[in-house]
Parts: C-alpha cells; structure tokens; sequence
C-alpha cells in the first residue's frame, strides 16, 4: 500500500484525463513534452526509483502532474520544477492536496542547480520523465554537480538510454556512455512504448537507474574528460591521431607515449584510457599557459 494513500483517487483529485480536458491542456512538441496517464505505469517508474522514504525528491517537467501524484504516494518531500505556466494551476491543486509535502518551483531546470533546492548536506533522488528536448542537457548538468543527488531514474529517447548505457565497442557507444559511466552506475529498468503517451511520439522511450559512485571510476577533471570525449567522438570515424588534432598538437606521438594505438577510434577506448588522455590533456594546457 502506498504509504501516504492514492493520489490518483478522483475523490482525492480529478483524474488527470479531465485536468487535461478542464484545463486544455496539450504537449508542447517544442518543448518535448509527452504525458503518462497510466498510473500503473506511474507507479512502476516510482518504483523504479528505490526507496523514496525520507529523501527529498525533485522531478522536472512534471506536466499536469502524473508522475507527482505516484512520488506523493512514497516521498516525505517532492520539488517539481516547471517552467510552462500553462501547469500552474492543475499543479498548485496537487500542492493543495499534498499536505504540505509538494513544493513547485516555476522555473527553467537548466538553469537552477539542484543545490539551491536543497538544505546544507541534503541529497536528492532525481525522478523525471524528462522532456526530450533537454534531456541530455539536464543530465550534464547535474554531472557536472554531482554532490548534492544521491540517484536518478529518468525516462529518455531509447536511444538516448542506449547511449548512455553502452560499452566500448558497442555502436551507441559515446561522450555520454563515457562521462555518465565514470560518475554512476547505469542500468536499464524498462522500455515505455510510444502508445502509453498522450500524444504519442514517433520513438519507444525507456527508464534508466543511475546511482552517483563514491568516488569517480578513475582520477580525471570533468571539463578535460568532457572535452577529450567530444574531440574524439566529434570525428568517430576518424582515427584518434586526426580526431584529437582539434584540440591537442602531435596528438599521435603523445597517443604513442600513452601506449595507445593512433590510429583506434575512439568507440574502441576504454573510460580508463579517456580518463588517461583527459590527463594528459590537463597537463598540456598547463605547460601552454606557462
């Protein structure tokens, strides 16, 4: 039983089908939104997340509110960030029914950094079905910052979810697989097929766990790894000694002195090896700026 009662019980609140009718209601395709009506589907991507008990939770994009209504069933608190204000109103009516426990902020996600929502030393689990449009720019974000959030389950494109989950050597191998994979521990819980949105998009969708490690995978500086990545997946089907060319001098010799081969490409190296060049990378710009 959900700890704090179901939220989707039209004698608590309207059911989302006529909030989306009462209010009009429609996606944005601009803003790459997409809405989930199925609360059993709701209730799966919750759980998904873990146990929520106790921990502040901060879900972006939330629409007119249906995966709110399944983090209030489990979460003692849930910030959800909003920037269309078209969800002001069906929103603030869950707030009213929260007792206390929902907070909304009307605000664009990309730039407020989970830190500012949060006490000193708190952490949040991140649970979202992210609007397509920003999806992969959020997770950067939140990369890049990683001290404050404990854990995010977040829906994406398939094909973003492969991205970030795949192996060297695999096709969708990339930047993304490399920097999200030395920070967390990635996993795919479930695909969501286009038929379960209203409307539906032309793409299957599916839920991905990511749990912050301790520590990152290997010793590197986020912006020297990010940029390392992006040279080199910029141009993948080049070699590594022309890739890298964009942002390092003689990158094959230094290549060689890495005891890595020149000429592999860069869906072959492992997050050891990029962490390696991210290195190096660091110490040239440190000698070119003395």
């Amino acid at each position: 039983m959900e700890k704090y009662g179901n939220f989707f019980d039209p004698n608590r609140l309207p059911p989302l089908r006529e909030v989306i009718s009462h209010f009009q209601l429609s996606a944005r395709h601009s803003l790459g939104q997409h809405f989930i009506l199925d609360p059993n589907l709701i209730r799966k991507i919750v759980r998904g997340a873990g146990n929520l008990s106790g921990k502040t939770v901060i879900e972006v994009g939330p629409g007119p509110g249906g995966l709110t209504r399944g983090l209030l069933e489990v979460a003692d608190n849930v910030t959800a960030i909003e920037t269309d204000r078209r969800y002001s109103e069906p929103l603030s009516q869950i707030v009213d029914a929260s007792e206390g426990r929902l907070k909304l902020l009307e605000k664009d996600a990309t730039k407020i950094s989970p830190s500012e929502i949060l006490r000193p030393g708190e952490r949040a689990a991140i649970v979202s079905n992210l609007p397509y449009n920003i999806g992969t720019h959020l997770l950067i974000i939140w990369l890049k910052d990683l001290s404050c959030i404990e854990s995010m389950t977040l829906m994406f494109q398939k094909e973003v979810a492969e991205r970030i989950t795949a192996l060297p050597g695999d096709r969708s191998y990339g930047r993304l697989s490399v920097l999200t994979q030395w920070l967390c521990e990635t996993e795919k819980l479930f695909d969501v097929p286009a038929e379960a949105f209203k409307p539906s998009p032309k793409v299957t969708s599916t839920v991905v766990s990511l749990h912050r490690k301790p520590i990152p995978l290997y010793p590197a500086k986020f912006k020297h790894l990010e940029a390392v990545t992006r040279a080199a997946f910029g141009q993948r089907r080049k070699m590594l000694r022309s890739s890298l060319k964009s942002i390092m001098p003689n990158p094959g010799e230094m290549l060689k002195k890495l005891r890595i081969a020149p000429t592999e490409r860069a869906e072959n190296l492992s997050i050891l090896q990029f962490c390696i060049l991210a290195q190096e990378y660091n110490l040239l710009l440190e000698r070119s700026s003395q």
